[in-house]
């Protein structure tokens, strides 16, 4: 699914580099988690992904489906099927949240060379995955984000993912700024897209969205690296221990 080698960037504006050779791969039908300390890249590592234009990539491949995405614009990445929930959605004044979801949509089907929806399909397919987010059609006529609350942010970005159906997801940090209740809708919301066909990789600084959406395997990000990967259990022992000893291995 996703294979990322020898991967360095740097910030475009000054040049200071972030990722200093990161490898990691994550398979189909895989929820791969990446836990670090402040600063250590995670961020960075899905922006990247994305190709947002802030980043330069110095050296190294990410290859999606054995194919390089790094010579594509971000809207072919996400045509390609890479989608990412953004740690802080932008909000979007003047932009109803239905007519983006509609424009989204109907460009990534005509990505796929599919027609684009009918209003009433559209309509259908939105009742339907709202519904099981807990999402109002009154928040869907509002501007995009625009007054959300956190939790309500996080779920629009949930609603957009369960609608556009990407293979590969990349979670930045969702769970910043949720309360318990919050967090177990989004969690569910993620649960439900889990398949064989579609894999996730979950950026997080707390173990506790890992006791909502199980990872199969955590990897640990410090200094723009991987310094070591494990199962769930090591999520537990990051929450325990922190960070020290594993840095202090890595050294």
């Amino acid at each position: 699914m996703i294979e990322i080698k020898n991967l360095h960037a740097r910030i475009a504006e000054d040049g200071t580099e972030i990722l200093k050779g990161l490898n990691l791969t994550v398979r189909p039908g895989e929820v791969a988690a990446i836990m670090g300390p402040n600063g250590s890249g995670k961020s960075t590592l899905s922006y990247v992904m994305a190709g947002k234009e802030d980043y330069e990539v110095t050296e190294g491949d990410i290859l999606f489906n054995g194919e390089s995405i790094l010579g594509m614009e971000p809207d072919e990445r996400a045509a390609a099927g890479l989608f990412l929930a953004f740690q802080y959605p932008v909000e979007i004044p003047g932009v109803p949240t239905m007519n983006f979801l509609k424009a989204a949509m109907n460009a990534q089907r005509k990505a796929r060379g599919e027609s684009e929806l009918t209003t009433p399909d559209f309509i259908k397919r939105v009742k339907g995955a709202a519904a099981n987010l807990g999402i109002s059609m009154d928040m869907l006529k509002r501007s995009l984000n625009t007054g959300f609350s956190g939790g309500e942010k996080k779920r629009a970005e949930i609603l957009q993912m369960s609608l556009l159906e990407p293979t590969f997801c990349v979670m930045d940090e969702t769970d910043s700024g949720l309360d318990i209740d919050a967090l177990k809708v989004v969690a569910d919301g993620v649960n439900a897209l889990r398949s064989p066909e579609r894999a996730f990789l979950v950026i997080t600084h707390y173990q506790r969205l890992l006791e909502h959406i199980v990872p199969d395997t955590v990897h640990v990000l410090y200094k723009g690296r991987i310094i070591k990967t494990g199962g769930k259990e090591l999520a537990l022992q990051l929450e325990e221990e922190g960070y020290a000893d594993i840095i202090g291995e890595a050294a």
